[in-house]
């Protein structure tokens, strides 16, 4: 995909009806401070069109980023902030379902996992909540920059098996410093898609 425009066209708090879209969605998940702003910056090629934060927690939206009027790439809320009140937390978890259940165009869902750490008792909850609602997850293994490199396939494992993921499921990954896993995340988007144009 050459990316000649992008919008962040619509976003929908806990009130908001979710937009009927044309286009093809993909959708990111991931625990708040996993790195999904500069994630989506990153395959963007924008600075800071998904605003950063120090501060977990601070997507409490989902936006909808329009690409070259071609497909939208759908940022979900982060969860398992510890510092949110659980009706808060609920919110958001009811946000996310409603979208999971309501979209019509939904394509995927990028899982994102911090490949330092095993992951928690949330990402295993929203690794299986989203299988349970009917998606199979791919995973973005963040941060590989934090880790040496004779230590990612054992990371990887650490991930699929802590996941239990479903075998042949795809785990890309990816370092926001140096744009690395870049292309191989927006290749499988393209091949999602049905655009076949390889990455800028």
């Amino acid at each position: 995909m050459v990316i000649k425009t992008v919008e962040l066209e619509v976003v929908c708090g806990v009130t908001s009806k979710l937009p009927d879209t044309e286009l093809p969605e993909v959708a990111f998940a991931g625990k708040s401070n996993v790195g999904k702003s500069s994630l989506i910056n990153g395959l963007m090629n924008r600075k800071s069109l998904a605003r950063t934060s120090a501060q977990p927690g601070k997507t409490q939206t989902i936006n909808y980023y329009n690409i070259n009027n071609a497909m939208y790439l759908v940022d979900l809320p982060g969860y398992g902030y510890a510092k949110v009140s659980v009706k808060e937390k609920e919110k958001w978890g009811q946000m996310i379902e409603n979208y999971l259940h309501s979209s019509q165009q939904l394509r995927a869902v990028f899982l994102l996992i911090d490949i330092r750490h095993e992951p928690s008792v949330n990402d295993k909850q929203m690794y299986d909540w989203v299988v349970y609602q009917g998606y199979d997850p791919i995973i973005i293994a963040t941060k590989l920059d934090k880790i040496k490199r004779s230590q990612v396939q054992k990371h990887l494992k650490m991930i699929r098996e802590g996941l239990q993921v479903k075998p042949k499921t795809p785990i890309l990954p990816y370092s926001a410093l140096s744009k690395q896993g870049r292309e191989e995340i927006w290749n499988l988007m393209d091949e999602l898609m049905g655009f076949n144009q390889p990455a800028e």
